[in-house]
């Protein structure tokens, strides 16, 4: 789900007051009757051609990507613009690079060209390349380097003096993998201006819209029940895409098979830097299996500056299990005590003692791999693990072309071992 500026809202013009019916449950069978399909085609006059359930980041931009193409869409989204319910929202996410994997790699090399478009339409900063420092004991680093300088990315292996010398900041332990076109974009920048892009190629997009119902009636027809603040409505659509963060599970639930999706409440927080006219780039850093001095870490730590509110630093997707309707945003104090212990030894430009916690959610799959695929009349975009904001408007795409009948990676599929 999104966190957002707001962004122009369209209404179906042919579109009048859907008749109420009273909500099916989530875990409708997938397929309906004959019957089933002329009852719901008689109770309601909203009809377009795709749906698309969950107005974050991929949501969004499938939505601006099916609009582009001419397609009638209607983006639904649970919440209303700038919340903190989901996992698209904040100021800063990292645009890191480090991949190995072709399929990854061919995405990163789409998705710099595609964010540059959406800031040339929007007329918005979106990314900042302030480059990414990789550093720690990470074995890959090698086939990194190697993948990306073969797709014409640019990356480069630091001494530990030269990186400490840019970035007095941090505290590198070993040779530094640094991406200089990576950096950071701007979360809820990049939700209104997928929002408003998708708006203005004629998607309709609404707020405060829980969908309460999904129903498969036939190979092109898809029964869509949601509630705003004051009604109940219905909408039947040809496909429904489906990116719902931590709610994919509730909502696919009777409706598709999929892989098991985890939902966790992640919590970085942000540190006060200590001068303000340190220089930043993005950062991750890998541990050293058996090393001492790592034995109270968590997991790989990652971070980024964020202007006016500090480094943002955190563990990498073991924070809580959690049903997302059920959330306390407390953050867990063992966890948090040890990222300040991080801080306070790896971080010496910032104050460890002087933070903000941050909480948001993933949604992760057993393999950390993400779900882009479609069954039937249903394409999902779920379990990006932590990983999948830099991507955003290559997800987008792929999820476009899937509801086009063109294939998305088989590294994604909704029956790939995992």
């Amino acid at each position: 789900m999104t966190t957002s500026e707001s962004a122009p809202v369209a209404e179906p013009a042919s579109v009048a007051e859907p008749v109420e019916a009273p909500a099916a449950s989530a875990s409708d069978a997938s397929t309906g009757s004959a019957t089933d399909r002329l009852a719901t085609a008689s109770r309601t006059s909203e009809r377009v051609d795709v749906v698309v359930i969950g107005g974050g980041a991929m949501g969004s931009a499938a939505a601006w990507q099916l609009a582009s193409r001419g397609r009638d869409v209607l983006l639904l989204e649970r919440f209303q613009p700038l919340h903190k319910n989901g996992a698209s929202h904040g100021a800063t996410r990292n645009f890191n690079q480090s991949y190995a994997d072709p399929t990854y790699v061919s995405m990163l090399v789409e998705a710099l060209p595609l964010w540059r478009e959406l800031e040339a339409l929007s007329g918005q900063k979106l990314l900042s390349s302030v480059g990414v420092a990789n550093h720690g004991d990470n074995s890959a680093f090698d086939a990194v380097h190697a993948a990306l300088t073969a797709a014409g990315i640019p990356s480069e292996f630091l001494p530990v003096d030269e990186a400490q010398r840019r970035w007095p900041g941090i505290r590198f332990d070993s040779r530094v993998l640094f991406n200089a076109q990576a950096g950071q974009l701007n979360a809820d920048r990049a939700v209104s201006a997928l929002q408003q892009a998708a708006a203005e190629s004629g998607a309709h997009v609404r707020h405060g819209a829980r969908v309460t119902s999904l129903r498969v009636l036939g190979d092109d027809e898809v029964r869509v029940t949601y509630t705003t603040a004051d009604s109940e409505r219905t909408v039947v659509a040809r496909r429904v895409v489906v990116t719902a963060g931590a709610w994919t599970e509730k909502l696919l639930a009777g409706v598709t098979a999929h892989p098991r999706l985890v939902v966790t409440q992640e919590q970085p927080a942000h540190f006060a830097v200590r001068d303000p006219e340190l220089q930043w780039p993005g950062f991750n850093h890998a541990p050293s299996a058996g090393d001492p001095r790592y034995d109270y870490w968590y997991t790989a730590v990652y971070g980024m500056f964020t202007p006016g509110e500090g480094v943002k630093a955190g563990w990498h997707g073991v924070g809580p299990v959690l049903d997302p309707d059920a959330r306390t945003f407390t953050p867990e104090p063992v966890q948090l005590a040890a990222l300040q212990r991080y801080a306070r030894e790896w971080l010496p430009g910032v104050d460890a003692d002087a933070l903000v916690p941050i909480s948001c959610t993933y949604t992760t799959t057993p393999d950390s791999n993400f779900v882009i695929d479609r069954a039937g009349p249903i394409a999902v975009g779920a379990g990006f693990s932590g990983h999948g904001f830099k991507f955003t408007p290559t997800v987008g795409r792929i999820l476009a072309d899937l509801v086009d009948g063109r294939p998305a990676p088989a590294l994604f599929s909704l029956t790939a071992p995992r």
